[in-house]
């Protein structure tokens, strides 16, 4: 049996290729699908990728998977802003 190379959240497939390379950017799941959702309002929102499109229709959500993966697009956490609020 093939291993499926593709999953579907929302209607949308992924392709795991880009989720685990993108994981090796951003190991903190939440904030990997917090980054990406960001990423794919600007991008439908009309902002240029940071990554040449491998085609017209090539899904927002793979684009910003690849920026991630690639390096273009990260993410920090300001852990003493969190903990501040946390007081």
């Amino acid at each position: 049996m093939m291993p499926r190379l593709f999953f579907s959240i929302g209607g949308l497939a992924l392709k795991i290729e880009l989720l685990q390379a993108a994981r090796q950017r951003i190991p903190n799941i939440p904030l990997l699908i917090n980054v990406t959702a960001k990423r794919v309002r600007q991008l439908i929102a009309g902002m240029p990728p940071y990554v040449r499109p491998k085609g017209p229709d090539e899904e927002k959500v793979d684009i910003a998977l690849r920026e991630i993966a690639e390096g273009k697009l990260t993410a920090e956490i300001d852990y003493a802003s969190v903990l501040d609020r946390a007081s």
